[in-house]
């Protein structure tokens, strides 16, 4: 139901003067089929019912004519030609999903194992799921109870998020409780500034009566849409009115649903973005008026005038895409009609990058997908070959992905020289440097580089940027304190947990300003 009524409040007709021509087209058909099927006078001299057991071919005067199908193919065309449209054409510097605050109540009563195994751990789980479906887009996890906290911001590796959801629990917040109104006003500030308007996801078992009047006021400000999973509890959840309430399931049909929501929320905020095209859909209405056309190869069946007119009316939307066949043949006839480059931009506007790298040629456009696919090696060394400023702000973001920051900030610099004018290049630099400097101030003041090869007969630590003192560490030094794979993990959890407890503890007894 959600995507009918986007559907309705966007489509529209990019060309709408060519609709002009229905109107037109129907009163010529009219006109031509009325004098076709007009009875002629009767013969004078002849009684009526003579005249009709001796006319020839009248029972045949009210059957299809070459005018119904001709007319019914230029109308199809005509709709074609204006332009229906519902969707903008997807940018690739832009997230094919909205941002998603995801708000997880940890309080004592989400450790209930009403559901297995408990509320809590299962609440984890759909969180991960959900996420999971969410390629490439970006997730900010906020923790509450008594308080609400910040857990990580908006993120498109679901790597990040992991470790702390799973740190999660009861023990790490500061207080019980359930203060969603603190969570929902961290959900917002999370969002804030962001492009496209996201949404906000509340995982909870309960909502108080006294958190009402918050989500009631973000609604009425027209705020990020707000979701909520229920996991558990009460039969009833209450929500403002008109808001989503999904039930957790044992299958992925709630995650499903959650991400349905998100996603209308999402084709929401770009209808609104005037700076994206109009996706043309006129190809759904060329295909019938393609398949009306085939009976013109009937003899008796073609009127000449009209083929000219049909031709110029299917050829005039010439935004058209062809992308569409593929919601009506497999790859494999879709590849008889559209090229490698086209194949790959419908995998990468259906979020399948790794598909789309592999079908594009086009190499600015291969860049694009490696990275979205998380293949940020490859989309380096794929954007650097290319002499454009947008590649290289690629190649730069691909290089601070794989975490090398002092070439990423060299790809920025050499998108600028390529396009000084480029504030997008302008400020991923300045994001850039941003980050080298905390990683160079970090070194200065733990006297560390930044990486250390283990188990060498020396190791020394990357003194790059000449900050700090060079260090070496022996061999016997260096592997004195390596750890088992099952030990790293058990500290790492332990290390989250414990950094989680101390950080919600700061920020609780932080005075409120």
């Amino acid at each position: 139901m959600t995507g009918l009524v986007d559907f309705l409040s966007d489509f529209h007709f990019i060309r709408p003067v060519w609709l002009v021509a229905v109107p037109l087209v129907l009163l010529l058909w009219w006109r031509i089929r009325s004098r076709a099927t007009a009875r002629p006078a009767p013969p004078r001299g002849v009684a009526p019912h003579l005249a009709a057991a001796l006319t020839v071919g009248e029972a045949g005067r009210r059957r299809l004519l070459p005018i119904d199908g001709v007319m019914a193919a230029v109308v199809f065309a005509s709709l074609g030609a204006a332009g229906p449209a519902w969707t903008r054409v997807p940018s690739p510097f832009v997230s094919q999903t909205a941002p998603l605050a995801i708000a997880l109540e940890v309080s004592e009563s989400m450790m209930a194992t009403d559901i297995q195994p408990t509320r809590l751990d299962r609440a984890k789980h759909k969180i991960l799921d959900l996420v999971a479906t969410r390629a490439g887009a970006r997730t900010a996890l906020i923790a509450y109870a008594g308080s609400a906290h910040s857990v990580a911001p908006l993120t498109e590796d679901p790597e990040v998020l992991k470790p702390f959801l799973e740190a999660l629990s009861p023990e790490v917040m500061p207080s019980d409780g359930a203060n969603a109104t603190a969570a929902l006003e961290l959900a917002r500030g999370a969002l804030a500034g962001q492009e496209f308007q996201g949404a906000i996801l509340f995982v909870l078992d309960g909502l108080d009566a006294v958190d009402l009047p918050a989500f009631d006021a973000n609604a009425a400000e027209d705020g990020p849409v707000v979701v909520y999973l229920k996991v558990g509890g009460s039969s009833d959840l209450r929500v403002p009115s008109g808001s989503t309430v999904v039930e957790v399931t044992a299958d992925g049909s709630d995650v499903a649903e959650i991400e349905r929501r998100v996603a209308s929320a999402w084709r929401e905020a770009l209808a609104r973005d005037d700076r994206q095209q109009w996706a043309d859909r006129g190809w759904i209405f060329a295909i019938p008026a393609a398949l009306l056309a085939l009976i013109w190869f009937r003899r008796g069946w073609t009127m000449r005038w009209s083929v000219a007119v049909a031709v110029l009316l299917v050829f005039a939307g010439d935004g058209a895409r062809a992308e569409g066949l593929t919601d009506w043949f497999g790859g494999t006839v879709a590849g008889w009609f559209l090229t490698p480059d086209q194949q790959g931009q419908i995998a990468y506007n259906n979020n399948r990058f790794a598909e789309a790298a592999d079908l594009f040629t086009d190499p600015t456009w291969q860049s694009y997908a490696l990275y979205r696919a998380g293949k940020y090696p490859e989309a380096a060394e794929t954007a650097s070959r290319l002499d454009t400023a947008d590649a290289a702000i690629t190649e730069g973001m691909a290089r601070l992905r794989n975490r090398e920051y002092r070439a990423g900030v060299a790809a920025f610099e050499k998108a600028l020289e390529r396009d000084p004018d480029n504030a997008t290049a302008a400020h991923n630099l300045e994001v850039a440097q941003q980050i080298v400097t905390y990683i160079e101030r970090v070194q200065e003041q733990s006297d560390t580089g930044e990486e250390a090869g283990i188990g060498a007969d020396e190791v020394r630590f990357d003194n790059e940027s000449g900050r700090g003192t060079e260090t070496r560490i022996t061999g016997d030094e260096a592997t004195k304190e390596m750890q088992t794979v099952d030990e790293w993990m058990r500290s790492v959890d332990t290390n989250a947990s414990v950094f989680l407890r101390t950080r919600f503890a700061l920020e609780a007894a932080r005075p409120t300003p």
